[in-house]
């Protein structure tokens, strides 16, 4: 069986994939300015100027053999930002202007 290793990428067990260099990116969230805005890798290298190219192609690389894994990564955390939106209070400001309909 062949085993592919990704440049600048460490997978750990039942942990998301990350960056080597910056742990603290996971590859989950570099692919969703892909998927939000359509950046190249070039163009995500320029909103984010921390990122190297090598780092940026290494993470869409790990998606595209990995898309399923991190698809699912993408729609847990969009779960959980949905349910923390409708349990949080809301402001007098939107309780107004949805009581009068502008919302």
């Amino acid at each position: 069986m062949l085993t592919l290793s990704y440049p600048h990428i460490e997978k750990s067990e039942l942990q998301p994939a990350r960056l080597q260099r910056l742990p603290r990116i996971r590859i989950a969230q570099i692919v969703m300015d892909y998927i939000a805005y359509g950046w190249s890798v070039e163009e995500i290298c320029r909103q984010h100027l921390y990122l190297t190219l090598s780092e940026a192609h290494a993470a869409m690389g790990y998606y595209f053999d990995h898309q399923e894994e991190i698809d699912q990564e993408i729609r847990l955390e969009w779960q959980q930002v949905q349910e923390n939106i409708t349990q949080s209070a809301k402001s007098p400001f939107y309780i107004r202007m949805k009581a009068k309909g502008l919302l």
